[in-house]
């Protein structure tokens, strides 16, 4: 066994004095590490608790702690009239290489023993940039968010005493009393026809997306999407081993002939679609055309997925009403967001479907998500109640309504010349066509240079289209004005002007 004079304690035991862990502890859980690394092996002696104050620099009540923590965890044994000695198991790693690792006893591994699937499919796509002005793909404004009211309902909900029940326990299907009102929500504000137990509560959209296509997906069957789609979706599906198939996108949504083309030649297990406004283009999928989806669904048996992206921000004409409300024959899947309006942390996803599936998804749920926040449905759930939500909604409506009609200005004034456009109905975002090929890369690094961030998942281009998705939501009427005439420096920069 290792003399405790011989072992050079100092170099794996460091102590950091502005740590907020305790000293003690510090040492406590290097030596531990040490042990469990085959550098202190069993039967080895540690110094007495004089001298080894002296050697580490503090005080010897530090030590004692140190040695009543180590033989709590069951590291050590005090003999008496002997010492304290290291207990378990003897290290057969020979003391050469148990040498080698004395360097690296404080530091965790860069890289695993064992090899693992890796995924370039998952690769973040999102990018970040400290400028000052940055567009997205149309975001609510946080600014906009009455944030003292939403937490002090958060807090009237914690504090309450009927609630306290609840913290210890979470249903993993969702909180009945939010659930309930969800449903009555969407039944006024969706013309959907559904009761509580047609509601899955998730975290996001695409919490959503996932748990369906882990459970109706299957390697090799193909899911048709418009020709331009969301990536995010797109890179769940493929990660389920689908097929991806694009469909053309016309003025009028998702190219239906296309698709009745597509199912004659083809087994189609799915079709997802953003109908309300098409991600990325914006445009709406006309009521034609979604009874004639439905049919279409209904003869060759595949899944329609619908997302009802920004349905709430409608601004020009009442919103069409989703499929998933005239859907008899139970062919459609409703997924969303709630709360879209809100600050980022009141928001939640929801799915919509019949019973029987219902409950193949709530297990699925159960062992990605069985904690929930409670509280936070319950808040949710008293909001619909009262009426809050939709006075957020008519309010940051009109808001966003303005700031529409504002930049689609500034965007005729500034950029008519380079770009096409239409007003959009709805949502937070326009979509723009340039009218002469330009290197889109190369103009959003022209942008940075002038403190605009464009990132690329805006930017759509190949031999046939150069197109950005520009989004507005976030900006004030100013903000706006600055980055379009950003954006137009950039151009005159590109082309030399």
């Amino acid at each position: 066994m290792s003399s405790p004079a011989t072992v050079p304690y100092k170099s794996f035991v460091q102590i950091d004095r502005q740590s907020g862990t305790a000293i003690y502890l510090q040492i406590a859980h290097q030596l531990i590490n040490a042990i469990q690394r085959g550098f202190l092996v069993t039967g080895t002696r540690l110094p007495g608790t004089r001298h080894f104050c002296e050697l580490l620099d503090v005080n010897r009540n530090t030590i004692v702690a140190v040695y009543d923590e180590l033989d709590a965890q069951g590291w050590v044994e005090t003999r008496p009239n002997k010492g304290t000695f290291i207990i378990g198991k003897i290290d057969p790693t020979p003391q050469k290489i148990r040498n080698t690792q004395e360097n690296q006893l404080a530091h965790y591994p860069k890289v695993t023993g064992f090899s693992f699937k890796k995924s370039n499919l998952l690769d973040n796509p999102f990018e970040h940039s400290s400028c000052e002005y940055v567009f997205n793909d149309g975001t609510p404004d946080i600014r906009l968010t009455q944030i003292s009211h939403l937490s002090s309902l958060y807090s009237a909900n914690l504090k309450r005493k009927s609630n306290h029940k609840k913290l210890g326990y979470y249903n993993h299907d969702g909180s009945e009393f939010f659930k309930q009102h969800l449903s009555n929500y969407l039944n006024q504000s969706r013309g959907l026809h559904i009761s509580k137990d047609n509601i899955l509560i998730t975290r996001s959209t695409e919490m959503s997306v996932f748990i369906t296509s882990e459970i109706l997906l299957s390697p090799g069957d193909i899911v048709l999407v418009g020709s331009l789609s969301y990536f995010s979706v797109n890179m769940i599906f493929q990660k389920s081993g689908a097929r991806i198939m694009p469909v053309p996108i016309d003025e009028e949504g998702i190219d239906v002939d296309a698709v009745r083309n597509i199912c004659k030649t083809h087994q189609i297990r799915m079709l997802y679609i953003t109908p309300h406004h098409h991600y990325p283009t914006t445009v709406t999928l006309s009521a034609s055309r979604r009874i004639a989806l439905l049919h279409l669904a209904s003869e060759f048996g595949f899944i329609i997925l619908e997302d009802d992206y920004d349905y709430d921000f409608h601004y020009d004409n009442s919103p069409v009403l989703p499929l998933a409300s005239a859907d008899s024959n139970g062919m459609v899947i409703y997924i969303g967001a709630f709360g879209k309006s809100l600050a980022p942390g009141f928001r939640t996803g929801f799915i919509v479907a019949p019973e029987n599936l219902m409950t193949e998804m709530r297990k699925h749920l159960g062992i990605i998500d069985r904690q929930g926040d409670v509280l936070m449905e319950q808040v949710l759930g008293e909001m619909i109640e009262a009426g809050e939500i939709h006075r957020y909604l008519k309010k940051s409506l009109k808001v966003y309504q303005e700031r529409r009609d504002h930049i689609v200005q500034v965007l005729e004034d500034q950029l008519q010349e380079f770009i096409d456009f239409k007003k959009p109905a709805g949502g937070l975002a326009v979509w723009t066509r340039w009218k002469q090929p330009i290197n889109l890369m190369q103009l959003s690094k022209a942008c940075v240079r002038n403190n605009l961030f464009i990132p690329k998942t805006l930017l759509y281009q190949h031999k046939e289209l150069t197109a950005m998705r520009l989004g507005f939501g976030h900006f004030t009427l100013q903000e706006a004005e600055n980055s379009v005439q950003l954006l137009r420096q950039g151009v005159l920069e590109q082309w030399g002007r």
